[in-house]
C-alpha cells in the first residue's frame, strides 16, 4: 500500500491547489531483495544469485562508462549534458560541463505500477519542503551537484539557525554512511537557501535534507523538523 498525504502546491497560482507527498515508503537493500528471491524456492544458491547480480551491475556500469544506453525490463537509461558551451567550436570541459545519466522505468516497472494501491493519510507536522535542488556551478537541476560548489534549494519553510549544528542543509548518502553538513551558508531564507558543498565530500549519491527548529512564522521551536528532497543527487568531484 502506497501512503500519501496532501500539502500546499507552491508551483501553481491557485491558493487551494494541493499536491500529493508520498509517506513512509519501505526501502529494500539488494541483500533483502536476494532474501525474497530465495524464498521463491529457486534451485540457485544465495551465493549464485548474489554473484549474478554483481556481474549484472558491473556490466551495466561498464556500458554506461562507455557512453552506451541500457534498455532493460526494469529500467531504461539515457544521457544528458549540462553546462554552457561558448560557441559551436567549444568542446566538453569537466570544469564547466556535466554528463548526467537519466533512468526511467522499464516495461516491467511500468506494468507493476499499474497495480499499486494507495491510501490517503494525514501528513506529518509541517516542516521544510524542498521543490528544487540546483547546482549553481554546472546549472544542473535535480540531478548532479559539484563538490566545493554551491547548492541552491528552493521550496518553503527552509530557514534554519545556522549557528546550531543540528540544523542546516545535510547530504545523506543514499546507501548509508556518514551524513555531511554543509556548514558554509550563502543564503538562508524560508523559500530559498544556498550552501557550499564541502570540497572533500566523497563522490556518490546523496539525499538533500533541510533540518530546522524554525517554524513557519520564523519563531524557534524545540522539535527538529526535517524535510528531504525526493530525488537523489549525484555528487561529483570539483574542478
Amino acid at each position: 500500500m502506497l501512503k500519501y498525504s496532501l500539502r500546499e502546491n507552491l508551483l501553481t497560482p491557485e491558493p487551494d491547489d494541493c499536491m500529493a507527498q508520498v509517506q513512509d515508503v519501505r526501502s529494500y537493500s539488494q541483500d533483502e531483495v536476494i532474501d525474497l528471491m530465495m524464498r521463491r524456492g529457486t534451485t540457485l544458491t544465495r551465493a549464485d544469485v548474489a554473484a549474478v547480480l554483481q556481474v549484472y551491475t558491473e556490466v551495466v556500469g561498464e556500458l554506461t562508462a562507455d557512453g552506451s544506453a541500457v534498455n532493460a525490463p526494469l529500467f531504461n537509461t539515457s544521457f544528458s549534458v549540462s553546462g554552457v558551451f561558448n560557441g559551436m567550436a567549444d568542446m566538453f570541459d569537466r570544469a564547466r560541463h556535466t554528463v548526467s545519466v537519466n533512468v526511467n522505468a522499464g516495461t516491467a516497472l511500468r506494468e507493476a505500477v499499474k497495480s499499486v494501491k494507495t491510501e490517503k493519510t494525514e501528513g506529518a507536522n509541517a516542516g521544510p519542503y524542498i521543490t528544487e535542488a540546483a547546482d549553481v556551478v554546472s546549472g544542473a537541476v535535480n540531478s548532479t551537484v559539484t563538490a566545493g560548489g554551491i547548492l541552491r534549494l528552493t521550496g518553503s519553510r527552509l530557514k534554519f539557525d545556522a549557528s546550531d549544528e543540528t540544523q542546516g542543509v545535510f547530504l545523506v548518502p543514499e546507501n548509508g554512511g556518514e551524513t555531511v553538513r554543509c556548514g558554509v551558508v550563502a543564503e538562508n531564507k524560508p523559500a530559498r537557501v544556498m550552501v557550499m558543498i564541502p570540497a572533500d565530500i566523497a563522490p556518490g549519491t546523496y539525499y538533500a535534507e533541510v533540518r530546522t527548529k524554525v517554524d513557519a512564522s520564523r519563531k524557534p521551536v524545540k522539535t527538529l523538523k526535517v524535510g528531504r528532497f525526493g530525488r537523489v543527487l549525484s555528487v561529483g568531484a570539483g574542478a
